[in-house]
Parts: C-alpha cells; structure tokens; sequence
C-alpha cells in the first residue's frame, strides 16, 4: 500500500471514527444522568440530517441545520417526559426497552414523513468534485467541516461541565441523583435536559455529515450500534475514552477494507467489541463504577 493510500485510508477512518464518537457520547450523556443506555440517539442522528435537508430547500443552510437541531433537541426531551418520566422508578432493563420502542418509532414516522429516499445536503464549501490536497492524498473539504465540529463539540461539552453551575449539577446528579436532590438540585429537569443535550448533539452531527454519508430513515439503526459499540470500548460515561475509542475503530475500520471485502467492517466491528467485554468489560478507557465520575 502506498504512502498516499494509506493517508486517504486513515483520513476516511478518522472521519467516520468521529461520527462514531460523537454518537457515543450522547449515549454517555444519557448514561451519567439516568444510568440506561439510550438506544434512539442513533436516531436523533438521522432526524437531524433529514430535518436539516428539508428546512434547507426553504431557509439558508446554517439556519436549517439550526432549525434541525432545535428541533431534534425537543424531539429528545418530549422522548423522556412521554415515555420515561411517568415511570417512577423503573428497572434499568425496562427503560432500556422502552428507549429501543422509541428508536422504533422514530424510524417509522421518519418513513412516514420522508419515505425510503436517500438525502443529503449540499456540501458546505465547494462541491462533490471540489477536493484538497494533503501530503498526496485528496480530501473533500466537507472532511475538515465534519473533524472541526466534532472538536468543538467535545470542547464545548468539556467547557459546559467544566465551567457552569448547570454542567456542575449535571456531573452532582451523575455520581449521586439522591444526594443531588437533597441539595436541592432539579433532577428530573436535568435528566430531561440530557436527553435534549444528546439528542441535539446527535442532530448536529446528522447534519454535518450529510453531504459525505447521505442519510435515510433507516440511517439511525447503524449508527446507534457503532455508537453503543464505542461506548463500551471507551467506558461507559468516560467521554474522552469515546473519542479515543471512535477514532481507533474509524480508523480500523478503514484499514480492514483495504483488505477485506466491506461487508465485513461490521464483523470487525462486533469482533473488537465481544473481545473487550470479554477481557475488559469496564471498557478500554474506565473501570467500572469510576468512569460515570471521571470525564465530565
């Protein structure tokens, strides 16, 4: 493999790895606040690149995307008030049930509303033909629009909980909702802000992708189990072991097409996520109970 290929290789992984990452991390948001596994941020994903195309045919792009993030923020919230609020205290499998019923109707009322067409929209800088030069290799400029936001987004995530009150209630609310709650913070309205925080996470990076991925009803699905794949590899809760842990598999990926037939990238996937829980089932990055306290 030449030097050239393997960069064009690497910067395709790292691409992908960062979608992956960013789908993690709204998993992590969701699991640090109420402790189930989100399975509808895959679809959040999907609403995003699908809401952000149909508002673009109407409005510019940026306030599309915004529109689309808006709006995929209240479709989150509505999904813990409608149907995980009223509960009480469940058991963690029943919420985790209840998360995939919500993925379910999500996809079948995105098919409803969109049909079984695939979407995108235009690139945000130059064209499908429009590619840069980087040591030999040709890159789309959509490529450094997709890397850039999901740095922001990890920044600005690192900052909010780092740096104000409600981040520092959120993180109270993630080591102890009892302990929090006696101190008198709002637990069920934080509990309903992460479902919104991850779902507009989710929406963005929805749209950002868009012009390279396409996207489709049936996008979320995929999305959703690499998402949840590298957050076990990461640890749960461990944030910037979801990073570190979608782009090494972005780039694994990748590099396993080079010499695999693609339909196997999912079996590679599967493979690195079944080796893990067997030998470190705490994840890669987090053992245990800890990682919930660690990153943010």
């Amino acid at each position: 493999m030449s030097l050239d290929l393997a960069l064009q290789y690497l910067v395709a992984g790292l691409t992908y790895g960062s979608i992956y990452a960013v789908v993690a991390i709204g998993f992590n948001i969701v699991y640090s606040a109420t402790g189930i596994i989100n399975f509808a941020q895959g679809e959040f994903v999907m609403l995003g690149g699908m809401i952000s195309v149909s508002m673009a045919r109407v409005v510019p792009l940026p306030v599309a995307i915004a529109a689309a993030v808006l709006a995929t923020a209240a479709v989150g919230a509505l999904v813990e008030v409608a149907l995980l609020r009223w509960l009480g205290k469940p058991t963690i499998l029943r919420m985790v049930v209840i998360t995939i019923g919500a993925s379910i109707l999500l996809r079948e009322v995105a098919l409803a509303l969109w049909g079984e067409g695939v979407r995108s929209l235009p690139y945000f800088t130059g064209d499908e033909v429009t590619s840069v030069g980087l040591l030999g290799a040709r890159l789309s400029p959509q490529v450094f629009w997709v890397l850039g936001s999901v740095a922001l987004m990890v920044a600005a995530l690192e900052w909010f909980y780092r740096r104000t009150l409600l981040g520092w209630e959120m993180r109270a609310c993630a080591a102890n909702k009892d302990a929090a709650a006696l101190c008198g913070v709002p637990v069920r309205r934080l509990v309903t802000l992460s479902f919104a925080m991850a779902a507009a996470i989710g929406a963005l990076a929805g749209a950002v992708v868009s012009p390279i991925t396409y996207t489709s009803y049936a996008a979320g699905g995929p999305l959703a189990i690499k998402g949840f794949t590298v957050a076990i590899l990461g640890g749960l809760g461990n944030s910037g072991g979801a990073v570190a842990a979608g782009l090494g598999l972005g780039v694994v990926e990748s590099f396993a097409v080079s010499v695999l037939p693609a339909a196997y990238k999912d079996v590679v996937t599967l493979t690195l996520l079944l080796a893990v829980l067997v030998v470190r089932p705490s994840g890669l990055f987090a053992s245990g109970e800890a990682a919930r306290l660690k990153e943010f």
